[in-house]
């Protein structure tokens, strides 16, 4: 596997989740996967096995390679302090850093120089979103003369559309790439070129992370551009749901909360209810304690709803509820809820960052998890939330459509609450409803029951995965 970031070495988003988890499960089902990654500073991981030389056009450089072994599962670490010595993994000061075409171009040749030189007979090279996008072209390039590679076979995952990897074509040449890829039917997109299009266009097969967005993103309205690319492959794209990491995300043996619990016994829920409505310096009586706890971790942005939630903001306070916020993102909204969490500090309360404990907590704390977004491939913290017993309110999109049942009043049956509108009237009037059903506590109870019976673990979306790569592999063969 080929990626840009995973945990727990380094980590903007979902990709990182799945790329910790993914090569786990794969390793459960008896397999042995390398993920290769660059060595972002401050990852200590990993001891120095050998120096590869990495051609690109007329440059040309060393990249030292850390190895750290697990269970089947080693992480390659492509250490090179030019490009990857940073303070952070794709730029700064809200500008993506202009040498990133270079960047990740280096860690795609590098992968493969590293399986050409290996010892290992690999199958399968998997690349991630327009980061590991190059790596299918230069695969194609290397192929006929690398004879660990001609059998190769090539899977990429689309993990969020909206992130194309975009650059001016003058990078084609200057990387070693060739102004043949400047053709619509290879790398070139609107007069420049897209390392995500590389990616759909040069790879046996494709997969997404839900199989709503597979096919969401065939479509006008979310294919941001690729609608007509991906239906040209639709035969070849599969949407496969991500699953949620059991081993960090279990009430049962979660250390980040104060009490376990599970389907059965609910009690510790309200331990970590308490436990959070004190963290966050909330009223925490028996009145307080007795309210519903909204809780929301997100990037606060447009496409996980904000700009509805913006709409909807002074409704919040007056629900009835107590709003607990976790995030980071666009000064706009992060000063729109702190303004918010002042005004009204007994009902909202807002926490700017990322803090791994306090994720843990407010899924277990909360009573309701709000995730309204525009688009979503997949969705994690929906999953965390229904094993946990806290009942999602979602907007009916991607992978949030995939997993989230709509409450049935009529036969009580469900695991949360939908809506298909993109509007803060439907937002509002969804929540409105959800607070209302909360006060039949059984009605309640058996939803959260609901949730947390469901399997949500990577075991099964593995052995999906592990059906593409033999698909690829047998795709391969009759090249």
């Amino acid at each position: 596997m080929v990626a840009s970031e995973a945990v727990p070495f380094a980590k903007t988003g979902g990709l990182a989740d799945v790329i910790g988890a993914l090569p786990r499960a794969l390793a459960g089902l008896g397999h042995e996967v390398d993920v290769v990654m660059p060595r972002y500073r401050g990852i200590e991981a990993g001891s120095p096995e050998r120096v590869i030389t990495v051609a690109l056009g007329n440059l040309m450089s060393d990249a030292r390679c850390y190895v750290a072994a697990g269970e089947r599962v080693r992480t390659i670490f492509i250490d090179h302090p030019g490009y990857f010595d940073r303070d952070h993994l794709y730029g700064a000061n809200g500008h993506d850093y202009v040498d990133n075409p270079e960047r990740f171009a280096f860690l795609c040749q590098a992968a493969l120089n590293w399986a050409a030189e290996s010892s290992t007979p690999y199958d399968v090279v998997h690349a991630h979103d327009w980061q590991a996008g190059l790596v299918p072209v230069l695969h194609e390039r290397m192929a006929e003369s690398s004879p660990g590679l001609d059998r190769l076979a090539t899977v990429f995952t689309i993990h969020n559309l909206a992130y194309q990897g975009v650059f001016d074509a003058s990078w084609l040449p200057y990387l070693g790439l060739g102004w043949g890829l400047m053709r619509v039917d290879a790398m070139e997109y609107w007069g420049r070129v897209s390392y995500l299009k590389a990616g759909v266009v040069f790879s046996q097969l494709i997969t997404t992370v839900s199989p709503r967005y597979a096919q969401e993103i065939q479509t006008p309205e979310l294919g941001f551009g690729f609608d007509g690319i991906l239906r040209e492959r639709g035969s070849d794209l599969i949407g496969i749901l991500n699953g949620i990491d059991y081993d960090q995300w279990d009430p049962e043996r979660d250390s980040n909360i104060p009490r376990p619990y599970h389907a059965n016994d609910l009690d510790g829920k309200e331990a970590a209810k308490r436990e959070l409505l004190e963290r966050y310096r909330l009223p925490a009586s028996a009145e307080a304690l007795a309210r519903p706890v909204v809780g929301l971790i997100s990037r606060m942005v447009d496409q996980k709803g904000f700009d509805l939630l913006a709409d909807i903001a002074d409704e919040l306070p007056r629900l009835g509820a107590t709003v607990v916020l976790l995030g980071s993102g666009e000064r706009r909204y992060e000063d729109l809820w702190l303004a918010l969490a002042t005004r009204h500090p007994d009902r909202v309360a807002v926490h700017i960052g990322f803090d791994e404990r306090l994720a843990h907590l407010i899924e277990a704390g909360a009573d309701l998890f709000l995730m309204p977004s525009r688009f979503e491939p997949c969705g994690l913290n929906q999953m965390y939330s229904l094993r946990y017993g806290t009942v999602p309110l979602v907007r009916a999109t991607g992978g949030l459509a995939d997993t989230v049942q709509n409450f049935d009043a009529a036969s009580g049956s469900g695991t949360g609450f939908t809506f298909d509108e993109y509007s803060p009237q439907a937002l509002l009037g969804t929540l409105r409803w959800a607070l209302g059903v909360f006060i039949d506590r059984r009605t309640w109870r058996r939803m959260q029951q609901a949730g947390m019976r469901q399997d949500h673990s990577w075991a099964a979306s593995a052995r999906r995965y592990v059906e593409v790569y033999e698909r690829a592999m047998a795709s391969r063969v009759g090249v």
